[in-house]
């Protein structure tokens, strides 16, 4: 009869630990989730490039992480690769790169950018590039004048006007995806 209790105590003993292991697992499986979660929404994000618009620095099915908290420490800086809401669709999502800072004149002569008078030195250019002339505008308070590394196939301030800065989601910093091409971005 000893052995008898015995056994069962050390079945109920048996199934009482797996019961703390599940719960234990669980526990973890959630507490990963809520963080992960966490930091999707308030952190870093990853994105998708769906188009040639910021080639040769992003092609297209790049996966890159944006940062969307550095903004509320620090205000964008000429040269950011910046994903946004786009503004004539918020519910799509572009990525561009910030040329014009707000009370700036942007304009376009000859294939190159000038910014307030001075030519823009954008070394990550393709040689040769040419796309045709625009502006000047005056990019207002409040908003970024933005265009594509690739100028002939971008849909970008050119052409729907100054980005207000209320439809940043945050900064390109590492393309991810795919692994030949893993790299912090500038």
């Amino acid at each position: 009869m000893n052995r008898s209790i015995g056994a069962q105590e050390e079945q109920v003993s048996k199934e009482n630990e797996r019961r703390s292991t599940i719960i234990d697992f669980l526990e973890v499986l959630v507490i990963a989730a809520v963080l992960a979660a966490i930091i999707r929404l308030f952190l870093f994000t990853p994105f998708y490039i769906p188009s040639s618009s910021m080639e040769p620095a992003l092609e297209p099915g790049d996966r890159i992480i944006v940062n969307k908290i550095l903004y509320h420490f620090a205000v964008p800086q000429r040269g950011d690769i910046v994903v946004f809401r786009y503004p004539v669709d918020p519910s799509r999502d572009f990525v561009k790169r910030i040329i014009g800072l707000p009370g700036e004149t942007v304009e376009v002569r000859n294939s190159r950018v000038y910014i307030n008078g001075r030519p823009l030195e954008e070394s990550y250019l393709p040689s040769q590039l040419s796309y045709p002339n625009y502006g000047p505008i005056r990019v207002p308070q409040g908003s970024f004048f933005v265009m594509g590394d690739n100028r002939p196939d971008s849909d970008d301030s050119r052409v729907w006007g100054c980005l207000p800065d209320r439809y940043l989601i945050g900064k390109a910093v590492l393309i991810f995806w795919p692994l030949d091409r893993l790299r912090w971005l500038h």
